[in-house]
C-alpha cells in the first residue's frame, strides 16, 4: 500500500523526516540504549559479553580528553593574557564546587535519614565479606598530602599517558602561564595549539558516531550482568537516590540557572544527547570534550571553560557527593549501626575530600565510598558488598547529575566573570542558532536569524567579531 492509499485517519512521516530523525545522534543512542537493555534482558549471557564494545568506545574518547584539555586551557590562559585573571575564575570555580558539594552531600543526609532504606534489613557484620569486590575497594586509601602530591606528574609528558585530570591541568596551566611569560616567542605556539585544537575535535567528532554501540554494548552488560532481580532487592535505595539526584537538578540547580538569567530545561534540552550518552555508558567522561564545545557556542568565554569544566570532573561530582552520604547511611543502617548527628557529619568531612580527584568514569563512587568507610571507624568496608550489585543502576544517576552539574557551574562562573554572551546564552537555549555538527561548523549565529527582542539585526554578527574570545570552536557531533 502506497502512502496515498493510507487508511484515512492515520498519519504516515515523509520518508525524508524519518532518515533525518535517525541521523541524529542523540536517536541514535536512544536506540542502542533500549536495544541494549532489551538484549541484556532476554539473553543476559550474551548481553553481558557485549562488555567490551562500552568498554571500548570509553577508551576511545579517553585517549583524546587529556590533549583536548591541555590545548583548550592552554590556549584559553594564553589568549586571556592576565594571570590575576586565571587564578580569580579558578578562585571562584572552586568556591562555587565546594558549597554545591556540601549542599547535595546535605540533600542525601537528610533523605537517607527521612527515607531509611536500610531499616529492617537486619543484616549481621559476621556473613560479610571482601570477596569479590574491586581489588581498589579493598586498598588502604592515601591521605591529604599524598592527593595533593599526586597532581604533580613525574614528567611533562607523563601528565598525557595517565587517566587522571588534575596532573593535566596542571601541566596545562603552567604551560598557558609560560607562554604568556615568553611573549612574542610564545605567540607561535598558541596559534599552533589553537590549529592542534581545530584537528583533536575533528578526530572527537569521528569517535562520537561510535557512541550509540558503546551505548549499546555498556546497557546490554549492565542488565544482562547483574539483572533486574538485583535492582528489586535494594530497589527503596536506588530509588531513593535517583529522585534525590532529581531534586537536587530540578531544584538546587535550577536555581542556579535562575540565579544567572537562564533556564534549566532548555539547557538540558541542549545537551540532551550527551545526557544520553552518559546514560548508556554511566560515564561522563565521555562527553566531556562535547561539553567543552557546546558551552562555548552558548556563549560562554574559551578560557573559562577551560579552566572549570575540566576541573568540575575532579572537584565537582554533585552525584558522587548525594551517592556517598546515602550510600554510607544506608549500610550503617543495614547492619543496625546508630549513627549519632555528630557521627553523620564527621563523616560529611571525610567525604568533602574523598570525593575529589575521582573522575568521572564507571564505578569511581564506588570507590569513593570504599575511601571514606575505610577512613571512618563506623561503617566496615565489606559492608560494601550488600550494594556492590546495584551500584551500577546509580552509576547512572552520578554522571547524569554531575554532568548537569559541572555545565552550570561553568555558565556560573562565566557570568560572574562577565564572560558569558547571555543574549546569545539565551538564544543557543532557546534553539535559534542550533549547535551544527561536520568539521567546518563555525557556530555563528545563522546569517537569517531572527534578532533577539531589542537588538537591530547585524548586532550579534558585530558582537561575534568582536569577541575574540569567544571564537568559535569545531563541532564534535
Amino acid at each position: 500500500m502506497s502512502r496515498n492509499d493510507a487508511a484515512p485517519g492515520t498519519v504516515t512521516a515523509p520518508p525524508g523526516r524519518i532518515r533525518r530523525l535517525l541521523s541524529l545522534l542523540y536517536v541514535q543512542c536512544l536506540i542502542g540504549v533500549f536495544a541494549g537493555a532489551a538484549v541484556g534482558w532476554l539473553w543476559p549471557s550474551f548481553g553481558a559479553d557485549l562488555k567490551p564494545l562500552g568498554d571500548g568506545f570509553i577508551s576511545l574518547v579517553r585517549m583524546m580528553i587529556a590533549p583536548v584539555i591541555f590545548c583548550t586551557v592552554v590556549h584559553g590562559i594564553a589568549s586571556m593574557g592576565n594571570a590575576r585573571a586565571v587564578g580569580r575564575v579558578s578562585l571562584k570555580a572552586l568556591i562555587y564546587f565546594e558549597v554545591l558539594t556540601t549542599v547535595a552531600m546535605v540533600i542525601g543526609l537528610v533523605v537517607v535519614n527521612l527515607v531509611q532504606p536500610g531499616v529492617g534489613l537486619h543484616v549481621e557484620v559476621s556473613t560479610l565479606s571482601t570477596e569479590g569486590l574491586p581489588p581498589e575497594a579493598t586498598q588502604s586509601h592515601e591521605s591529604v598530602a599524598a592527593f595533593v602530591l599526586s597532581t604533580i606528574p613525574d614528567t611533562l609528558i607523563s601528565a598525557m599517558t595517565g587517566h587522571e585530570i588534575l596532573p593535566v591541568l596542571l601541566v596545562s596551566v603552567l604551560f598557558g602561564f609560560g607562554l604568556n611569560a615568553a611573549g612574542e616567542a610564545g605567540a607561535g605556539i598558541t596559534q599552533g595549539i589553537e590549529k592542534l585544537s581545530k584537528v583533536l575535535f575533528t578526530l572527537i567528532r569521528w569517535i562520537m558516531r561510535l557512541a550509540p554501540i558503546g551505548s549499546f554494548g555498556s546497557m546490554a552488560f549492565t542488565i544482562g550482568n547483574y539483572g533486574l532481580d538485583t535492582l528489586r532487592h535494594l530497589f527503596l535505595l536506588v530509588g531513593s537516590f535517583w529522585l534525590t539526584a532529581l531534586f537536587f537538578v530540578l531544584i538546587v540547580l535550577g536555581t542556579v540557572m535562575r540565579i544567572n538569567g537562564l533556564r534549566l530545561l532548555p539547557f538540558l534540552r541542549y545537551i540532551k544527547e550527551e545526557l544520553l550518552i552518559v546514560l548508556g555508558t554511566s560515564s561522563s567522561e565521555p562527553v566531556l570534550p562535547r561539553m567543552m564545545a557546546k558551552l562555548q557556542h552558548a556563549g560562554a568565554s574559551k578560557p573559562v571553560v577551560g579552566i572549570t569544566l575540566p576541573a568540575g570532573y575532579s572537584f565537582n561530582l554533585d552525584g558522587t557527593a548525594i551517592y556517598l552520604t546515602m550510600g554510607s547511611v544506608f549500610l550503617a543502617q543495614a547492619l543496625g549501626i546508630d549513627l549519632s548527628l555528630t557521627q553523620q557529619l564527621s563523616m560529611l568531612a571525610v567525604m568533602l575530600l574523598t570525593s575529589k580527584g575521582a573522575a568521572g568514569v564507571t564505578g569511581s563512587g564506588f570507590i569513593a565510598l570504599a575511601a571514606t568507610l575505610s577512613a571512618v571507624p563506623h561503617v566496615p568496608v565489606a559492608a560494601l558488598a550488600l550494594i556492590f550489585g546495584v551500584d551500577r543502576f546509580m552509576s547512572e544517576a552520578r554522571a547524569l547529575t554531575s554532568v548537569v552539574g559541572n555545565g552550570v557551574a561553568t555558565l556560573a562562573v562565566a557570568k560572574w566573570e562577565g564572560e558569558l554572551d547571555e543574549d546569545r546564552a539565551r538564544a543557543v537555549l532557546r534553539g535559534e542558532i542550533p549547535y551544527t555538527s561536520g568539521p567546518e561548523a563555525d557556530h555563528s549565529p545563522a546569517p537569517h536569524a531572527d534578532p533577539a527582542p531589542g537588538e537591530k539585526a547585524g548586532d550579534a554578527d558585530v558582537k561575534e567579531a568582536a569577541g575574540t574570545d569567544r571564537a568559535p570552536v569545531p563541532a564534535v557531533g
